[in-house]
Parts: C-alpha cells; structure tokens; sequence
C-alpha cells in the first residue's frame, strides 16, 4: 500500500527506519495522513496542487492558526512545537480517524505521533527554507541520497 510506502520513506529521511504505520510509528501515521490527503478522500481540499500533499497539509494548519508554527518548519530557523489537540483542530476528523485505523491507534494517538513527526519532516525536505514543487516521493529521495 502506498501509505506504507510512504511511511517508510519518511521514516528512513526521520532516521526512525522502518516507518510502516503498524504499531503507530510517527512516520508511518504522518505517511498514512499524507497518502490520505493526496488521495482525495473527499474530506478537504488537500492536494497541495503538485502532487505533494504535504503542501495541503500545512495549508490546513495555516487556515487553522497554525501559520507561525508550519513558517518556523519551512524557514531556516528553530521548528516550534504544534500538540496534537492543535492537530486534531487542522485535520478533519474523518480523514484521522482513517489514519489512526490504518495504524491501529486511537485519533488522539495519531493527532500526537503526527504533531511530534511532522516539524521535523516539514524541516527535512524544505532544506532552502520553502517547501519544493517535485512529488512527496521524489522530495523524500532526494533527501536521502
């Protein structure tokens, strides 16, 4: 499955390995989220335009007050921390209970494991301090060459 696929991804650029969402890895859930979010689930307007859907993503935490917390990630200095309360608040509650199911975890646990995944994700692949057009996959090998 490509959520897998993508947690895995992520997991190896977080340096956690294997990041499939079994046993609620952060990367695995982040993957499972981003997946979800590109594959237009119909629960919001995420697509982020380019085929990363990480760009949707940090749109939604913006629209939810998050824009200070998602600039600190992307720009070049210190990443700020987001809860997963906040968390829970950006992402609609159908596309998280999807993810927290798929990773066999509560939607609280999943709002938390993404909250302490995600600064640091957004971090690793917008290394000039703004996020790139290429795909989420190819942003995510690129970064581990």
């Amino acid at each position: 499955m490509a959520g897998n696929d993508l947690g895995s991804l992520l997991g190896g650029l977080l340096g956690g390995g294997k990041g499939g969402t079994a046993g609620g890895s952060g990367a695995g859930i982040l993957g499972a989220l981003l997946q979800s979010l590109a594959g237009g689930s119909g629960s919001g307007p995420a697509g982020g335009g380019s085929g990363n859907p990480l760009g949707g993503l940090l749109e939604m935490l913006a629209r939810s007050g998050l824009t200070e917390q998602k600039n600190s990630w992307v720009g070049t200095g210190e990443n700020q921390p987001v809860t997963g309360a906040q968390i829970q608040q950006a992402v609609p509650d159908e596309t998280l209970k999807q993810v927290a199911e798929q990773a066999g975890v509560t939607p609280d646990q999943a709002a938390t494991k993404i909250a302490e995944t995600l600064p640091q994700a957004v971090d690793k692949l917008s290394p000039n301090g703004r996020l790139p057009s290429a795909s989420l996959e190819d942003l995510i090998k690129a970064q581990q060459v």
